[in-house]
């Protein structure tokens, strides 16, 4: 496992709720292994709107590159973190006892033209990470080579 502690947050995780940080820790624990510095807040769209505008607002200045946003619900969080900075967006939708998830896939994927959010898995918290090193990887050639040398693992797994 990389450390990362002492290196500026380059992936920002933002959850709508405490309930999905144990979801949410396969996120963290990729990042971990895949030497990716990243910080991590929890504010609910809904909840703390001003904080949620206040933390997107200042990602891309505070070093940022890529956002993971999970919610579950209604999880306008992807969104709401999306109107607010210029940063590419994750989310993350969480799997609910009322429909299995299904409702924060489906306000996730639906989100208006001019204010995309990309999206993984109902839990695919693991993915999220890999995507956000895959973007990270589109500038930073370290983090390229760290994608490569998985797919490489993988296929020889």
């Amino acid at each position: 496992m990389a450390d990362t502690q002492d290196k500026a947050p380059l992936v920002g995780i933002i959850m709508g709720s405490k309930s999905d940080l144990p979801t949410m820790e396969g996120c963290t624990a990729e990042l971990e292994a895949l030497g990716v510095p990243y910080e991590l807040v929890i504010a609910s769209a809904h909840r703390n709107p001003d904080k949620v505008h206040e933390w997107a607002g200042t990602a891309a200045d505070r070093g940022i590159k890529v956002i993971v946003a999970a919610a579950g619900k209604a999880a306008h969080l992807g969104g709401v973190v999306a109107a607010f900075t210029p940063l590419p967006v994750i989310g993350v939708p969480m799997k609910t006892s009322d429909l299995g998830g299904l409702d924060s896939l489906l306000s996730m994927v639906q989100m208006p033209s001019g204010v995309p959010v990309a999206c993984v898995a109902i839990n695919g918290a693991k993915n999220a990470a890999i995507y956000a090193t895959q973007v990270l990887g589109a500038t930073m050639p370290e983090y390229r080579e760290t994608i490569a040398k998985m797919k490489q693992e993988m296929a020889e797994a």
